[in-house]
């Protein structure tokens, strides 16, 4: 039976490479249309709230109430041009670059300590290219998500090993947290571990390694809390919002009176107050600049945008022609579901705040192109997904598959 008509990856039943050129008649087959009018939506989406949010500040700071609309402008046709790009280029040839890429992912989080960092808010997290600041955390979780797909497919059944499927991928996971702990980006080195855990899980790796490694990253994340105060007080600032609000609990008590503001359907655009007194508005709590302008209905809407990308990546990642595809659509969908359902808790106040921004809609040129690239991916991985019903495979194709994939984990 071919691996993309089993419904349940973890059973780890996934085990093909299959690292083959995409047909010319993949290339005439149209992607997910509902993916790719998702995304198009989030967009848009974005530039009306960036502009809505960052209006006063832009005035204030810049004389200039559009001086992010017209950035957030520029990266929005920017994410685009490379949303189609990726669409059209063939996912295999992907993985002749794993490994480049990811090097370079490190070289760019190694440069961020370096002078050429860019430093903002207490935190080094950008490099300065001219007027253009990149921040490496956010192409490192598409460049890891690709290298453990690729990593996984090819080791196949040897994934459930300990030292050939588990330690490596955990061994290149920790150097990434250790990277973006040393920004500090603890929001990043979430996202790294739940990346790196959701695919080893998917893959068919042992629970019990991924078990015992799960409870020594929460003791870690505990220590990690515990021993930079600056972490603790924002933890117990979010423990006790009420009490806080005037200091580290600003923001979140802040996000707060904003969505109550906009109760059912909100304010309207445009007319919300909470722009006045929310910090950076534009980028982290923008979710909070749609409930108090588009009240309950605007949230459940966003939500339910962020919704249907993550169900139509699944379908991507079921559907695709092989491991690769697969284990490359589910890690880009638990990117996305990850970082909107973490964002929406932060302004909601159900967790601490934290770095993260909303996929697509936050101001950002970095996270809005990385994004684009990594929704590309996995529209081409939809074009050449099957739609047609569970079929038996071929004995003699299936065999050479097979042989393969054993080749292939043993290399």
């Amino acid at each position: 039976m071919s691996a993309m008509k089993l419904p349940l990856p973890a059973l780890g039943l996934f085990r093909k490479l299959d690292a083959k050129p995409a047909t010319e008649e993949d290339a005439q087959r149209p992607f997910d249309s509902v993916l790719f009018a998702v995304v198009t939506a989030l967009l848009g989406v974005g530039l009306v709230m960036v502009y809505s949010a960052s209006a006063v500040e832009g005035a204030i700071k810049y004389h200039d109430p559009q001086f992010f609309l017209l950035r957030q402008s520029v990266y929005v046709v920017a994410a685009l041009g490379v949303l189609l790009l990726a669409s059209k280029f063939d996912y295999h040839k992907i993985h002749k670059l794993t490994y480049p890429i990811l090097g370079l992912a490190v070289v760019m989080l190694v440069a961020v300590l370096t002078r050429a960092g860019h430093a903002a808010g207490g935190a080094a997290r950008w490099i300065s290219i001219g007027p253009v600041h990149v921040q490496p955390a956010e192409y490192t979780k598409l460049a890891l998500v690709l290298w453990l797909a690729y990593s996984l497919a090819k080791k196949g059944e040897q994934v459930r090993g300990f030292s050939v499927g588990f330690v490596p991928h955990v061994i290149v996971c920790v150097i990434l947290i250790a990277l973006c702990m040393k920004q500090p980006d603890f929001g990043s080195a979430i996202v790294v571990a739940v990346l790196t855990f959701s695919l080893l899980l998917v893959a068919g790796a042992r629970m019990g390694y991924i078990g015992l490694s799960g409870l020594i990253g929460i003791v870690g994340g505990y220590f990690a809390l515990r021993h930079k105060e600056y972490r603790w007080n924002r933890l117990m600032a979010w423990m006790d919002l009420e009490h806080h609000r005037g200091d580290t609990g600003y923001q979140a008590y802040q996000s707060l009176i904003a969505i109550g503001s906009g109760e059912k359907t909100g304010m309207g655009l445009g007319h919300g107050y909470q722009t006045l007194y929310l910090p950076e508005a534009h980028t982290d709590f923008i979710g909070a600049v749609v409930g108090e302008e588009f009240g309950f209905v605007g949230l459940a809407v966003l939500v339910a945008l962020y919704v249907t990308l993550f169900v139509r990546g699944l379908r991507a990642a079921f559907r695709a022609p092989d491991d690769y595809g697969t284990f490359i659509a589910y890690g880009i969908s638990v990117l996305f579901a990850f970082q909107a359902a973490f964002n929406m808790s932060v302004i909601l106040a159900i967790a601490p705040t934290k770095g993260l921004t909303l996929p697509f809609v936050s101001f950002g040129g970095s996270s809005l192109i990385v994004c684009s690239a990594a929704a590309g991916i996995m529209l081409n991985i939809s074009r050449q997904g099957s739609d047609a019903p569970a079929a038996p495979v071929e004995a003699p194709r299936a065999n050479a598959r097979q042989g393969g994939a054993r080749r292939g984990a043993k290399s």
